[in-house]
């Protein structure tokens, strides 16, 4: 039995922890997007291969909400906080799920 992870996982945990971002996809017009905002953990290789923990904003998304999986260089901009950022680098999984990393370009003026 498999599990309908879109509908049943996915959809429902943007409903509780998403929040609108508007997106700005090369070639299509700005939209809007719920997302799953964190200052995700990620490990970090200094000179030398030594490994180290830091943060840098993420945003989980649901694929389906996306006319394509934003690439890298696009940008999505935080409607609560104004804040904007690029994508970095977007890491889809199999299950309708994608993490992108992202850098942030600034609050606003």
């Amino acid at each position: 039995m498999s599990v309908d992870w879109n509908s049943l996982v996915i959809g429902p945990l943007l409903g509780v922890f998403g929040e609108p971002f508007t997106w700005s996809l090369a070639g299509l017009q700005p939209f809007q997007a719920a997302g799953v905002y964190d200052e995700a953990y990620q490990e970090e290789s200094l000179a030398g291969g030594v490994p180290v923990m830091t943060t840098g904003p993420a945003v989980g998304i649901r694929v389906s909400d996306f006319p394509r999986l934003p690439r890298q260089g696009e940008q999505c901009t935080c409607i609560r906080t104004g804040v904007s950022f690029t994508v970095r680098k977007p890491k889809p999984d199999s299950h309708g799920h994608a993490l992108l990393l992202l850098n942030a370009l600034g609050a606003p003026a």
